[in-house]
């Protein structure tokens, strides 16, 4: 483990700041929050695909909070969001390229005219796959190939978690792209289709509290029935530490 990461329950967590993640070589990077842990014990696969990141950002409040707790860490907050703003600066700095696979066709239209108008020296394409749990191995061909055509800098993959990690990690060989990114709900974000919290509730650890809010009827599972479930992984990977020590 480098200098770079930490330990948190079996995961190789980043540590560094933002200005770290670009390394050298093909690099996958995913994000881990309360949900994805609870859904990742459940899901073999989808464990192996977060485990197997070369870069694995802590993107909730909740990890860095038990990261602290469990072993006095301290961890710092990097949403896909902030990733993906980061990113965006650095391409357009070197005139890079990137390209978005997921969504509807009018959130990936909006997200190139914003990308127009914030960072017009960065050269983009978009692809919207056909919305469904499993992609047949001629759509996964699709999708690859037309990645590959225009071979970016960088592959920004949002098709929700753990569906896109586990695309990623089943195809990452075959993906001609320095960076392969997993951002999930940073498409609706960045496009405007759905409005990020704002500043107040980022800096402050309450993102997912206002999204709830929000949209409450989507989200609960996630955020209510999934924290719960979280709290009761934490507490006992906590109580089982103190017995062993």
């Amino acid at each position: 483990m480098n200098t770079l990461s930490s330990e948190f329950l079996g995961y190789s967590m980043f540590k560094g700041q933002l200005i770290d993640v670009l390394q050298k070589g093909k690099t996958i990077i995913n994000t881990l929050n309360q949900y994805s842990y609870c859904l990742a014990e459940e899901d073999v696969v989808f464990k192996n695909a977060l485990m197997s990141s070369d870069v694995l950002l802590p993107d909730g409040i909740s990890i860095v909070l038990s990261a602290k707790l469990l072993s006095g860490d301290n961890l710092n907050k990097i949403a896909g969001a902030d990733l993906h703003e980061f990113v965006l600066k650095y391409l357009n700095s070197v005139y890079g390229s990137c390209f978005y696979l997921g969504s509807k066709e009018e959130t990936l239209d909006a997200i190139k005219n914003k990308l127009g108008t914030s960072f017009p020296n960065v050269t983009c394409e978009t692809y919207s796959p056909p919305f469904r749990d499993e992609f047949s191995e001629e759509e996964n061909e699709i999708m690859i190939q037309k990645i590959n055509e225009f071979s970016p800098d960088v592959l920004f993959v949002g098709m929700t978690a753990p569906k896109q990690e586990k695309w990623v990690y089943q195809n990452r060989d075959k993906i001609q792209a320095t960076y392969i990114c997993s951002i999930g709900a940073v498409f609706d974000f960045f496009s405007g289709t759905i409005e990020r919290p704002s500043d107040f509730w980022v800096n402050n650890g309450l993102e997912w509290f206002a999204r709830l809010l929000k949209e409450p009827k989507r989200l609960w599972r996630r955020y209510v029935l999934y924290g719960g479930i979280y709290v009761k992984h934490i507490l006992l990977s906590k109580i089982n530490h103190n017995l062993r020590y």
